[in-house]
């Protein structure tokens, strides 16, 4: 099991509203909660890695980023570390996925090794950061996913819940099979 799992937020824990600055519009995933339960659950440190490019763009506050992430906490539950990129995708930044970046501030911050690190999330810029840092990846596909993401992608799961899954091994199935069965 790893020791810490970070999360892509935008069509990973929350549906994909493209450049959200609406709390009001944050809708988790189904099955988000039952996942991220699971893991507390375990006492797997969660985190959020975020690129928030709006912002850079013009199109999003910093305040409008922030507002989004309180109510996703609400809705989710508390993360460990929140790690968001506000820059664009031509302006080099270090921490901008799929550079390694937030992986490795997350983790320093959480206090556990980019190695025992699992990041899931839903496009190929997800899973290369996590290479780049030297974490486990796993890709939850959506539509907005390209096919060549999903066959180069290490390990692919239908669903968030099942990527959890996968993460937590065998040892966690009667968990997992039990927190389904409640939800």
């Amino acid at each position: 099991m790893p020791e810490a799992v970070l999360f892509d937020r935008d069509g990973t824990l929350v549906v994909d509203v493209p450049y959200n600055g609406d709390p009001d519009r944050v809708r988790p995933v189904p099955g988000a909660r039952v996942a991220l339960d699971l893991l507390r659950a375990a006492r797997i440190p969660v985190g959020v890695v975020s690129n928030q490019s709006g912002i850079a763009r013009g199109i999003l506050t910093s305040a409008q980023v922030d507002a989004v992430n309180r109510r996703v906490g609400e809705l989710l539950g508390p993360f460990g570390v929140w790690q968001v990129c506000p820059h664009g995708p031509d302006d080099g930044c270090p921490c901008r996925k799929p550079r390694p970046g937030m992986v490795l501030a997350a983790a320093r911050e959480l206090g556990v090794d980019p190695a025992a690190t699992a990041v899931i999330g839903d496009i190929g810029a997800d899973v290369d950061a996590a290479a780049a840092a030297g974490a486990a990846a796993v890709l939850v596909p959506t539509p907005v996913t390209r096919p060549e993401e999903v066959a180069a992608a290490p390990v692919v799961r239908p669903h968030l819940l099942a990527a959890v899954r996968h993460l937590l091994g065998t040892e966690a199935a009667a968990a997992v099979a039990a927190a389904e069965r409640a939800s």
